[in-house]
């Protein structure tokens, strides 16, 4: 389930983030940060996707 996230992240990286933790501060963080820039939404997105697998 985690490589789906991470490749609709790739696609979208708001919507991988959605997926994950909801509609919460880390998912209107990213879309800001991709609204920055495309690369500081997706680092932002895997980084969550991959640390919410671990706990």
């Amino acid at each position: 389930m985690n490589l789906l996230r991470i490749i609709l992240s790739i696609l979208l990286p708001p919507l991988g983030v959605f997926l994950r933790v909801g509609i919460g501060g880390a998912f209107w963080l990213n879309i800001l940060l991709t609204l920055l820039g495309y690369i500081p939404g997706l680092v932002h997105a895997i980084w969550v996707i991959a640390r919410r697998a671990e706990k």
